[in-house]
């Protein structure tokens, strides 16, 4: 199995990994996806792990909560 590092992939890699997984959930989100997208650019652009994109978002909904 391929890592999702970002150490472990390349730009085009991270974009499709992150494609793939928008596309699994363009049918439950109408609309929303373009935001979910911006939301993994920093995992994309090489600047924050997954994990940490991850993390963030579940501080700030539980923050909301």
């Amino acid at each position: 199995m391929p890592g999702y590092l970002i150490k472990d992939t390349t730009r085009e890699e991270r974009e499709k990994i992150v494609a793939e997984s928008i596309g699994n959930i363009s049918g439950l989100c109408d609309g929303c996806s373009a935001g979910v997208i911006d939301m993994y650019q920093p995992y994309i652009d090489g600047k924050k792990e997954l994990r940490e994109i991850n993390r963030d978002f579940a501080d700030r909904r539980r923050a909301d909560g």
